[in-house]
């Protein structure tokens, strides 16, 4: 039952229609021919009715019907659909004269006509039956859009709660080191302002290029607060109001030089960070000294790989990323149309 259960809509109305051509075929043989030749001979009709229709809405239609080889598939039909209902004849009429009767009956053109007339209705049934499937999987995926539309505006509204209590707390916290810890409240608004950005920037297409530049300010200066001996930082920015680009696309520089470039027991970690216009281009490039014991193997890890995919997507052939080791340095730089 529970495999029944879990099966789509659109099979288990084709299961319980062929049930029921089957009892259909039983029940009127069954007076005349008795049970097991009513059942043997229902069962093999029913399925050579699913070989005709399967056989033209799954496999002939699809494949050359709806490729433009109609030609091909005019032939294919005519071919098939003798085939399908001469098996059928010999195989039935070898059936009851081997089990079902002692004064074996010779196959004859008759015979044969006989099962071949029913062919060309079932292959016009065919295309009802396609339409029918179509119809009940249609059904379905709009029901499950639904559910996927209810369960995704759910989601919204818990995701819109959360972060605003989120977000009143740490103003609340705020409020409370600012007359204990200036700088700690201070680290707490840089905070919230971060997981603001998250909620509110990193799902929008474009950002406004201040808002990204604050997002890094923000970072960095919370970066600062888990290296012990401070670093050299030096971040330089160039770029008119009113310039948009994608959210998190200048992250990813950043980010990797916290968490590859630096080591947490030297005094002389060195970073550059600028990001500058020119003409109608943005250029944004980062050097940072490398630590003498790598952070792991990699140290690009693969954030560069799929912020590489990314700007395929979003610009094509349109922009520059290039990386490499100068020296005791790991230089980044990143070019895109703005």
């Amino acid at each position: 039952m529970q495999l029944i259960s879990r099966m789509p809509a659109a099979v288990k109305v084709q299961w319980i229609l062929w049930l029921v051509v089957f009892l259909m075929m039983f029940f009127s043989m069954l007076p005349e021919d008795g049970f097991w030749q009513a059942v043997i001979f229902s069962l093999l009709n029913a399925l050579f009715y699913a070989l005709v229709i399967y056989g033209n809405i799954s496999w002939l239609y699809p494949r050359l019907y709806l490729k433009g080889r109609i030609a091909v598939y005019v032939i294919a039909v005519l071919l098939f659909l003798p085939a399908a209902g001469l098996a059928r004849g010999f195989l039935l009429s070898w059936i009851y004269n081997t089990w079902f009767t002692t004064h074996p009956e010779p196959i004859t053109m008759q015979i044969m006509l006989r099962y071949l007339t029913g062919i060309p209705l079932l292959f016009l049934l065919s295309f009802v039956f396609r339409m029918a499937i179509v119809y009940f999987e249609l059904k379905a995926q709009a029901a499950a859009l639904v559910l996927q539309n209810t369960k995704t505006e759910l989601n919204l509204l818990k995701s819109q709660v959360q972060p605003h209590f989120l977000f009143n707390t740490l103003n609340n916290i705020y409020y409370e080191a600012y007359l204990e810890a200036p700088r700690t409240a201070t680290l707490i608004e840089r905070l919230s302002d971060i997981m603001r950005y998250f909620v509110d920037e990193s799902p929008k297409d474009q950002v406004d290029i201040s808002t990204e530049i604050n997002f890094l300010e923000n970072y960095i200066a919370l970066e600062r607060i888990r290296i012990r001996h401070g670093i050299n930082l030096q971040f330089t920015s160039d770029v008119p109001g009113g310039c948009s680009i994608p959210p998190m696309l200048l992250m990813t520089f950043v980010e990797n030089i916290f968490k590859h470039g630096i080591d947490k027991t030297s005094l002389q970690n060195h970073i550059d960070i600028s990001l500058v216009k020119q003409e109608n281009r943005l250029l944004f490039t980062t050097l940072n000294s490398l630590p003498q014991q790598p952070v792991h193997n990699n140290p690009r890890g693969s954030g560069i790989d799929n912020l590489r995919k990314r700007l395929t997507l979003l610009y094509g052939a349109g922009f520059i990323l290039q990386t490499g080791n100068s020296g005791n340095y790991f230089t980044a730089f990143l070019s895109v149309p703005l």
